[in-house]
């Protein structure tokens, strides 16, 4: 294929990205496959500890997907074998070790996800056990030989855990080690990665030229904070917008980012052409609910389509700026015996409304659980719904669910 200028495709690849190491490597490299026709080989390590994605992954999975559309090749690198060490990254204590079948199968969930964003027809997906697990420990001494202890205690992490007498394993220092040779494996152009992969990616640059390949470049692409405004987007931080969110929910988060961050999410999570930006970001200054309302509704039509971005919107007027009931909730049926009680944080998990008790029970704690707009605040509820329903049940500003017992639904 033909591919585009250099320049072009510079202003594209730069666009929010926090670091290129070294940059006027990428511009050689560019250049080079211009002329020979050959598409740059730009891989991405993905972490199958962490099977759900949100928008702060796709900050970097945008970035692959860029490099895909100017016509290079991207390869999408599960670390089923690496998952089994655990990524050491900004961790204060060992990482619990996966099995094999445990990062394969998150692995697929993780694909799965990805090509929500990448083209899945031009996206390869390879797995680092095919190639680490082949690994003698003669390779493994040969490899480890590389890199000296003082050096892996450059790492901010490790040299805060070692100053503060905090066990550190020594299989922890042969993860980036690994995520390195994945790098030679497939002879990397590019590597992506977030601002806190960076030591990992330049130590794959001098394993490489052990190896006598020319180094990659590395990107690192800044770390989304989530919609407190503070933390890095993580589900566990209950902060976390993510793609599979039901488009209430995503629209609903969206609306909930703090004003100062809607022209960064806009530059690193949206297709927004780049020329664009500037006005964009004077609007956003100006006018930071309509902004919003705009951010919100582009992210849904990005995931689900216009017609669900639009009743989101319709959703989220009707619940959150007016303060009512939306007229269509979804209605669970319940089958009880009268007199026989369900708990209520069991009733919010099977009514899609929590994933998990321990989400119920700290909704209600933060006085965010009603019944029939009556708060509740007892954890420990339980509710004959033979008895009580048909009830209205809400979590949040955006989660409702008409009870009614099976007699009067679908069981």
């Amino acid at each position: 294929m033909a591919f585009p200028p250099v320049d072009e495709q510079l202003k594209v690849l730069r666009r929010g990205v926090e670091e290129i190491v070294p940059e006027e490597d990428l511009a050689d490299k560019i250049r080079e496959s211009r002329e020979t026709e050959t598409p740059l080989t730009v891989k991405l390590g993905c972490d199958p500890s962490r099977p759900d994605l949100h928008l702060g992954h796709t900050v970097v999975l945008r970035k692959l997907r860029q490099f895909q559309d100017l016509g290079h090749r991207a390869i999408l690198i599960v670390g089923d074998f690496t998952g089994m060490i655990g990524d050491p990254s900004g961790r204060s204590k060992t990482r619990p070790q996966l099995t094999l079948e445990e990062t394969r199968e998150h692995g697929q969930t993780y694909y799965e996800q990805a090509t929500r964003v990448l083209d899945p027809d031009k996206t390869e997906i390879l797995y680092n056990s095919e190639w680490l697990d082949e690994m003698t420990f003669s390779d493994v001494i040969e490899l480890a030989a590389q890199q000296t202890v003082a050096q892996m205690l450059e790492r901010d992490d490790f040299k805060q855990r070692y100053e503060a007498n905090q066990p550190i394993s020594i299989h922890e220092f042969l993860y980036p080690l690994a995520q390195a040779q994945d790098s030679v494996h497939i002879e990397a152009d590019v590597e992506l990665g977030g601002t806190d992969q960076r030591f990992n990616l330049l130590l794959a640059r001098r394993v490489q030229e052990a190896n006598g390949q020319d180094p990659q470049v590395c990107m690192m692409l800044p770390l989304l904070e989530g919609t407190d405004g503070s933390e890095k987007m993580s589900k566990s931080l209950d902060n976390a917008i993510g793609i599979t969110d039901a488009p209430e929910d995503m629209y609903g988060k969206t609306m909930s980012v703090p004003d100062d961050l809607i022209y960064r999410y806009v530059e690193l999570v949206t297709d927004i052409p780049t020329e664009q930006l500037p006005k964009i970001k004077q609007f956003a200054e100006a006018n930071p609910r309509q902004a919003k309302a705009q951010l919100a509704r582009r992210i849904v039509e990005m995931y689900h389509d216009e017609d669900a971005a639009e009743r989101a919107e319709e959703h989220f007027e009707q619940t959150v700026v007016k303060g009512g009931v939306p007229d269509n909730i979804p209605e669970y049926a319940l089958e009880t015996e009268e007199g026989k009680e369900v708990g209520l944080l069991n009733l919010m998990r099977h009514a899609g409304l929590t994933d998990s008790n321990s989400e119920g029970r700290r909704m209600i704690e933060q006085g965010a659980v009603t019944i029939d707009d009556e708060k509740v605040t007892d954890t420990g509820r339980y509710i004959d719904v033979a008895e009580e329903a048909p009830f209205v049940l809400q979590v949040g500003k955006r989660r409702f669910a008409r009870i009614v017992p099976a007699e009067n639904g679908e069981a």
